[in-house]
């Protein structure tokens, strides 16, 4: 939608904020490069060269996106390059290629034609369903069929080669391929008519540091190649033409946030303490022992949770144990004596393991995951097991199991663990026998019997982003429910209360290590309700430091039993937001609250 300033011609479209960052400068337009294929019969004598190339075609496709996946693992590391596996199951789907083969053979369409046909026809069925997973696969299926047809056609992509000079990007959509071969030195923002905030195209601009706007409507029809625009990755603004006054309040906004940040890190060694003497334990949420130096930066505590399984996708085989030892030995080393929390892996969901043939699940965020494929598969799992035994002879390693369900499950788990030092006293290889050992609480199964588990782990995690999404029955990358996911909904309230009550009375603590710990407006909540560690993402954790340094413990907790007499999640949330902004303002401001 837009909105004209009839002052001074300057012409505003409001989308979707998908990545932080004002940048000002000339706009380039990308079409949409579909290939369009028109009907083509072919002898029958040339039905095996057609089907010949068709399969070369999906081998050019193939070598293509293996070739991005790597890049982007490379320059973004292994979690952004997953999201292209999809696109190579694509390629690998029988059910599309044996019917794109038969019309070759027995309807005589050129490979074009044919595999065009079929593909579309699975976009079309597929895009028509209600299931928000499986619409996100009719638009997989339909980047990867416009790669095949360019393979087929000799044709390239246009993607953003002509550019040569800095600009801001505007298009109907980017494949998530082309968003991963952007030249940031010629690329300086880009927006899209389409997408949402979770979309493949917007994690990858987070990743890139690239400001991005997605949900533009008609903008890349309305703007021209070399108008003047400045995009707003904060507000999720596109703004043609902008005037000498915008202007200057954009530059006045941008130095008052570098400001306030530079204010935040003077903080870096302080401790996270509220206002009457509270302490709380501050930690990073990391993927790699690359991370380190950002934990260090920003005057974390430790590491409250070590994503094993960044270590396992997006390669041909599965990691030695003495590959894994070596990355967790140096994160625990490299941090000593702050503690350092290893989850094992949580493979599944959205997150692909190459190296394993695993079938592909309806919902895969209910399927065979985290722990369920660890004691499935006890020979991936004891090796990990290993090689974070021996990393734990450093002294500041804790390990927790994700997705636990219930006491079974955590018994399993701990006995294979027994097993796995077993293995190491026998060899007589070193490790510490008194490393603690705890549970992620992320299944409401979990946080409902969380008296049981807290007699047998040393530590709870809530992971607060599934908890929310299993509890109310809300996919949390859909688009048309998003405004369903409340953090701050009296089930999810009573449940947190719940798990902080069950493991104080058994003398454990209780991290939060899901989004809500990096959300300034609910920190005050999660105080309140007794949490005793927050960990998040390393750039949030100095802003969240201010705001647990202004604020009162006391007040939180007041606040809370406030919390406990309403009946709707945004009376919790005011009530929350109303101590974070009294006790952080800058915080508040900077965050966008």
């Amino acid at each position: 939608m837009a909105d004209e300033d009839t002052s001074g011609g300057e012409q505003r479209f409001t989308g979707i904020a998908a990545a932080p960052g004002v940048v000002i400068g000339k706009v380039w337009v990308q079409g949409r490069n579909d290939v369009v294929v028109s009907p083509r019969e072919i002898p029958a004598e040339q039905t095996d060269a057609e089907v010949l190339r068709l399969e070369e075609a999906l081998i050019a496709a193939r070598r293509q996106l293996t070739e991005i996946q790597q890049k982007v693992s490379q320059d973004m590391g292994d979690g952004n390059a997953a999201v292209f596996d999809a696109h190579l199951l694509v390629l690998d789907d029988p059910s599309l290629i044996e019917e794109a083969v038969r019309r070759i053979r027995h309807e005589r369409h050129s490979a074009e034609y044919a595999f065009d046909t079929v593909a579309s026809q699975f976009v079309k069925s597929l895009a028509e369903l209600r299931d928000e997973y499986l619409r996100e696969r009719a638009a997989d299926i339909r980047d990867v069929a416009q790669r095949v047809l360019r393979c087929l056609t000799e044709r390239d992509a246009e993607e953003m080669k002509a550019i040569g000079e800095p600009c801001i990007v505007l298009a109907y959509d980017l494949a998530p391929a082309d968003t991963a071969c952007i030249d940031k030195t010629k690329v300086i923002g880009f927006c899209t008519d389409i997408g949402s905030k979770t979309s493949h195209t917007a994690i990858m601009a987070r990743a890139l540091g690239i400001p991005a706007v997605v949900g533009l409507h008609d903008a890349s029809q309305r703007v021209l190649q070399g108008d003047s625009v400045l995009l707003d990755g904060y507000g999720g603004l596109l703004i043609l033409n902008p005037s000498e006054q915008t202007l200057d309040a954009y530059g006045q906004l941008e130095k008052r946030r570098h400001g306030i940040e530079a204010s935040f890190a003077r903080l870096r060694d302080e401790p996270a303490v509220t206002t009457d003497g509270h302490r709380i334990a501050l930690e990073a949420n990391i993927e790699m022992p690359d991370d380190v130096p950002d934990v260090l930066a920003n005057g974390a505590d430790g590491v409250g949770l070590f994503r094993t399984e960044y270590l396992f996708i997006n390669r041909d085989d599965l990691p030695s144990e003495e590959e894994q030892y070596e990355a967790y030995a140096e994160v625990a080393q490299k941090l000593a004596p702050r503690p350092v929390v290893i989850r094992t892996m949580d493979l599944g969901g959205d997150k692909f393991l190459s190296s394993l043939q695993v079938a592909s699940e309806m919902n895969p965020f209910l399927g065979w995951r985290a722990i369920r494929f660890c004691l499935e598969r006890t020979d991936v799992f004891r090796t990990q097991l290993r090689a974070i035994a021996r990393a734990s002879v450093a002294g500041n390693v804790k390990m927790m199991y994700p997705m636990i369900s219930g006491v079974e499950e955590l018994r399993r788990a701990n006995a294979e663990l027994a097993a796995a030092q077993a293995e190491l006293a026998a060899a007589g290889i070193a490790f510490d026998g008194n490393m603690p050992v705890g549970a992620m609480i992320e299944v409401p199964s979990a946080a409902m019997t969380a008296d049981l588990l807290a007699k047998e782990c040393r530590f709870f995690s809530v992971g607060t982003n599934d908890l929310i999404q299993y509890s109310l029955a809300v996919d949390r990358v859909n688009e048309r429910i998003a405004h369903l996911y409340q953090p701050t909904h009296p089930a999810i309230f009573r449940l947190l209360l719940q798990v902080v009550e069950a493991a104080h009375r058994q003398g454990i603590p209780v991290a939060v290590c899901g989004e809500m710990a990096g959300d300034a407006a609910l920190v005050p909540l999660l105080i309140g309700l007794g949490v005793d560690e927050l960990s998040a993402s390393p750039p949030l954790l100095l802003s969240t430091k201010r705001l647990i340094r202004g604020l009162s413990r006391a007040a939180a907790v007041e606040m809370v039993a406030r919390a406990r007499e309403l009946t709707e999640a945004s009376e919790i949330q005011a009530l929350s937001y109303a101590l974070a902004q009294a006790a952080a303002p800058e915080v508040m401001e900077l965050a966008g609250a």
